[in-house]
């Protein structure tokens, strides 16, 4: 799988923040929705935690989209 580089300039970033930051949603509510329906896995494993701490090193995948990881 191919990973997109993010560069994030603090120690972590949450879930929902870290989709609108990569520009997967447009919107709060929609990350959210994202992340309850189980859409996200971060490290391989599936997360439905929107305030799950993201920090570099962590690989994101949303379901039927992209892959990134945090650098």
């Amino acid at each position: 799988m191919k990973y997109q580089d993010i560069k994030i300039e603090t120690e972590y970033i949450k879930a929902d923040s870290f989709l609108k930051f990569a520009g997967v949603c447009a919107t709060g509510g929609h990350a959210k929705y994202l992340i309850e329906e189980g859409q996200l896995s971060v490290n391989g494993e599936v997360c439905t935690m929107r305030g799950k701490k993201l920090r570099p090193g962590d690989t994101v995948c949303v379901a039927d989209g992209p892959a990134f990881r945090i650098v």
